[in-house]
């Protein structure tokens, strides 16, 4: 090839990157296909799509939190949907090992979207009543690195329990979590998620199980030294077999980018996703029930990104 037309050719690869990132492309991560994460990251990316605004995306499957978290650091995702006690620790460089040391200013909150419930699943026949009856218990505990992983931990801690205690912990995917379940290789489930999840509903229509609460005194100083939970209780029949409302607890699930990411497309981004209350609920169960406009800047776990600012500014919300 010619001197001239490899010149030529770097020019117009140059060209369709300097268009690409004008139009702004965003990859939105999410979580395991089983949870609430990845349906409303791909209907918030088909959204963007359909905005005619020149915002494009995608949504990724990703394993959780942590991941997505860390991915946003080294900018292989551009925008995520996360707990918002793991954003927050990613954005001080705390609380969790992964983060331990390397804190992340970059984090910029979006919005809070809904409840995301500690969800505490056990077998009937392995005779789990309560937190405590986890000890010496096979239990799946989330991903390594999982969201899921870091509230197990902090709630158990809150009874006087370590992973250590457990008689197996179980750091395996939602999916792999059920199939233990159903196989009778695992005694019980922790899952952080919202409410209606498919995992749970899964394992529910599959296997005789029962809801463990998270409540009282353990509950109560899980709030206090953790001040992003909030107690949560699970609606009666939220799940096959489930009679009564189950007491727990929950953090938010919230949307994140960075400030790598420019005002102009992040701004484009909430436009085509939050500009219509309804649409935004059709998303999914969890934010049918839960999302508001006031409640989406409650909470977060990092400052508001510069588009956001000037999005909810637009919807009346007093923001900075």
């Amino acid at each position: 090839m010619r001197k001239t037309q490899k010149v030529a050719l770097l020019a117009l690869t140059l060209s369709a990157g300097g268009l690409a990132a004008a139009q702004g492309f965003l990859t939105i991560g999410s979580g395991s296909t089983t949870g609430v994460y990845f349906p409303v990251a791909t209907a918030m990316a088909k959204m963007i799509n359909d905005s005619g605004s020149g915002a494009r995306a995608n949504a990724r499957s990703t394993g959780g939190s942590v991941f997505n978290m860390n991915a946003l650091a080294s900018g292989e995702l551009d925008m995520a949907t996360v707990q918002n006690d793991v954003a927050y620790y990613a954005y001080k460089g705390n609380g969790i090992s992964a983060f331990e040391g390397k804190a992340n200013n970059k984090v910029r909150s979006m919005a809070v979207l809904y409840p995301e419930v500690l969800h505490v699943i056990a077998r009937k026949d392995a005779k789990i009543n309560s937190i405590a009856d986890l000890k010496g218990k096979r239990v799946v505990i989330g991903d390594l690195g999982s969201g899921t992983e870091q509230t197990a931990r902090q709630v158990l801690e809150a009874y006087g329990l370590k992973f250590e205690d457990l008689g197996q912990a179980l750091r395996v995917s939602p999916a792999q979590g059920i199939t233990l379940m159903q196989d009778k290789r695992a005694d019980a489930l922790f899952y952080t998620v919202g409410v209606g999840a498919s995992a749970i509903s899964q394992i529910a229509q599959t296997v005789d199980v029962k809801l463990v609460p998270v409540s009282g005194n353990q509950a109560a100083s899980l709030l206090k030294k953790y001040p992003f939970y909030v107690r949560y209780n699970i609606p009666a029949k939220s799940y096959k077999g489930q009679g009564a409302t189950v007491p727990g607890v929950a953090v938010q699930a919230t949307l994140v980018t960075t400030s790598a990411a420019s005002d102009d497309t992040v701004y484009k981004a909430m436009k085509a996703i939050f500009s219509n209350d309804a649409a935004v609920k059709a998303i999914h169960p969890s934010l049918a029930t839960n999302y508001s406009k006031e409640k989406a800047v409650k909470g977060l776990p990092a400052p508001l990104h510069p588009g956001a600012v000037k999005f909810w500014k637009e919807m009346g919300l007093n923001v900075k």
